[in-house]
């Protein structure tokens, strides 16, 4: 048996009190947002029958991230990242409750797309925050195995979000229940944030001396330039996401493709995330990848093939069966760069890099989203999907091309010993 596996314990995370508190407080506002994302949309398709309206959901909380990035990022640098997070929490779980008031008072569906957007704002300081506090709340020797057990955590909320949303939806006829729902689970994450105790980090000493500025704001960004395989490793997600953004046509395809409902939109919504959770409990158990670059690299080119058959599917159970598959490939290449882009950062740039990264992974996804609509609404869903699917795997052959050392990347290093390294 390999030396590494017969070393790797795969509870190691699940041992450590901080990330125990972390994990419980996550799940629960994982699984609201999710239940938000499957109850707005089917709430704006039902109004408006326009799969563009989907995508302009996508802009509303994209554009916050991407005008806020650098400001948000600095203050997760130099603000307790608890403080960060709770704030943010708290946000969200008032923005929905709006959401909840204006759906059961038929209010403005412009209104809807205005407190999309004002999540947005939150989601600019939340996404950076938990990515930066992350390798505080756990040991190095931990915290790969954190990030398996993290995003299993998020990928059974993404499957049980939209399966209950879909089920309450059915139930009430009306989707303004989940969020009401949705708004109370939200602020679980910053009740048990604040109860961790991260390690003690070298930014604390230079906080007095790093005002907010142009010049410490862009220093992740120039960071990110420099360091060319976590450059690589955005890039890619950034442009397959971009043009692969199928997930955001599910309503399209449950109501026009399958002539299905809610309930069935739900499990469409959720399949990505049984494969995704399935991938992770593996990888959960397995030690660190030998050759991350090309397991990264295939799996995203393994998502746009996926994607494809999913888009020409006319049966709702092969179209599940491609989301489920995808879903695990997604997985793959979410593990790899949740691990690489904080192992190669130093800790006092965690936040203002992560920043950036929010830009590219969560930016990407609503901007896919708003591209899928746009090119489904001109030449249709199925148009829209495939092409999408084909454009992923030029991305993954244009990355791999562009960026040689993503090919030849190995084992990741331990966290502190890469981060040093990147200084």
């Amino acid at each position: 048996m390999d030396r590494d596996a017969q070393r790797h314990d795969p509870y190691a995370a699940l041992r450590e009190r901080n990330y125990v508190l972390y994990a419980s407080g996550y799940i629960f506002s994982a699984v609201s947002l999710s239940m938000v994302t499957t109850a707005l949309g089917w709430e704006i398709y039902e109004r408006t029958r326009d799969a563009f309206m989907l995508g302009l959901v996508g802009v509303a909380r994209a554009l916050p991230v991407v005008v806020l990035a650098l400001p948000a990022g600095h203050l997760v640098d130099v603000v307790d990242r608890r403080k960060v997070l709770a704030a943010t929490q708290g946000g969200f779980a008032i923005i929905i409750g709006l959401m909840a008031l204006v759906v059961s008072t038929s209010g403005s569906t412009w209104t809807l797309l205005g407190l999309a957007a004002l999540m947005g704002c939150c989601r600019v300081g939340n996404g950076p925050a938990r990515s930066a506090l992350m390798p505080s709340l756990v040991s190095d020797a931990a915290f790969p195995n954190a990030i398996a057990w993290t995003t299993g955590l998020f990928q059974f909320a993404a499957l049980s979000g939209p399966v209950l949303a879909g089920l309450l939806i059915d139930h009430f006829h009306a989707s303004w229940p989940v969020l009401a729902l949705a708004a109370v689970g939200c602020s679980a994450l910053g009740v048990t944030a604040m109860l961790t105790r991260p390690r003690p980090s070298p930014r604390n000493s230079k906080r007095a001396t790093r005002g907010l500025s142009i010049a410490a704001m862009g220093e992740g960004l120039r960071h990110l330039l420099r360091e060319k395989l976590v450059l690589a490793a955005i890039t890619l997600d950034l442009f397959a996401v971009l043009v692969g953004g199928a997930t955001a046509l599910m309503p399209v395809y449950a109501k026009e493709v399958y002539l299905v409902g809610a309930r069935e939109l739900g499990w469409l919504n959720a399949a990505p995330f049984v494969g995704a959770l399935v991938m992770s409990l593996v990888l959960a158990h397995r030690p660190p990848m030998k050759r991350a670059g090309a397991s990264l690299l295939w799996s995203v080119a393994g998502f746009g093939v996926c994607t494809i058959v999913f888009g020409l599917s006319k049966s709702m159970w092969l179209g599940l069966a491609a989301l489920v598959v995808l879903g695990g490939l997604d997985s793959v290449s979410v593990y790899v760069r949740h691990i690489l882009v904080p192992a190669r950062t130093p800790e006092e740039l965690r936040g203002r890099v992560s920043a950036v990264n929010s830009v590219f992974i969560e930016c990407s996804n609503e901007l896919g989203a708003f591209e899928s609509g746009l090119v489904a609404r001109v030449l249709g869903p199925v148009f829209s999907v495939v092409s999408g699917g084909v454009g992923t795997i030029l991305v993954v052959i244009g990355v791999a091309l562009a960026f040689p050392q993503l090919r030849t990347l190995g084992k990741i290093e331990s966290i502190e010993g890469a981060s040093q390294a990147a200084k």
